[in-house]
């Protein structure tokens, strides 16, 4: 691999926000003869590979998917060893996100996730409450029709007790009772192992995205692989429905 991908990057057109479906686990974990959760543990190390180089780049906003409420139908074993690591991870990792000015944001229904976990979360993120660096937003039992349907529910409430009018409701104010209210929209999503689909991820969100997908087994994802991702995200037009030379119209295309 070409060692010299982060010098081909164009900081000024870096994305804000990048989002990433860590995909791929349970197969290089099955391809080495081991069950799924030797695959889990050895995905940390992608995890912090790419929360550095996202860092280092001056990247706002990274957004990993990394349990979703349909995870929860996996097999029990599965599940409790994903916890226990996903606890003992965040409970490891704080001091050095802390360290490097990144901040912890979670985006989910983490009432459904073990006491350990929301303990360690909270830790977290209250540690690393006052960073100005890299927000590090991680998906835990989230999908996006979840947060689309508890959204809904909100403005639901809150027009029965006569606080929103239902013919004022527009994307903007759709948008303001989000959880994920305050984190922009990624301009690029990455997805790994080789599948080709969002999976139901910030669906919302994702309206006018830039998709890239890889091969790479999470396990093997590194700085390399992300930065590959980037280099192709800025050759790419970004147009949001319009023609070049309208005004908005955003052009990466730099080789």
């Amino acid at each position: 691999m070409n060692m010299d991908l982060k010098g081909q990057l164009i900081k000024e057109k870096m994305p804000k926000h990048v989002a990433i479906i860590m995909d791929g686990n349970g197969r290089w974990a099955r391809k080495k003869g081991h069950e799924r959760l030797y695959g889990h543990k050895h995905a940390v190390e992608s995890v912090r590979q790419v929360v550095q180089a996202a860092g280092e780049l001056g990247i706002e906003y990274l957004t990993l998917y990394a349990f979703s409420t349909e995870n929860w139908k996996r097999p029990r074993t599965e599940i409790d060893g994903l916890m226990a690591l996903l606890a003992a991870t965040i409970k490891n990792e704080t001091d050095k996100l802390h360290k490097n000015n990144v901040r912890l944001l979670v985006i989910g229904n983490i009432r459904d996730l073990p006491e350990s976990v929301t303990r360690h979360l909270k830790r977290a993120m209250d540690t690393t409450a006052g960073n100005t660096g890299l927000k590090l937003v991680l998906a835990l039992s989230y999908s996006g029709r979840w947060e689309i349907t508890e959204t809904v529910k909100k403005m639901c409430r809150d027009a029965r007790e006569g606080k929103l009018d239902p013919d004022h409701i527009d994307a903007c104010v759709f948008e303001s009772y989000m959880d994920s209210s305050s984190i922009p929209y990624p301009e690029l999503l990455i997805r790994t192992s080789g599948e080709r689909r969002i999976s139901n991820f910030i669906l919302w969100q994702l309206a006018y995205t830039e998709l890239y997908f890889t091969p790479v087994l999470w396990p093997d994802y590194r700085k390399e692989h992300f930065y590959e991702a980037l280099i192709d995200y800025q050759r790419r037009e970004r147009r949001f429905g319009m023609v070049n030379q309208q005004p908005g119209a955003v052009t990466k295309q730099f080789i």
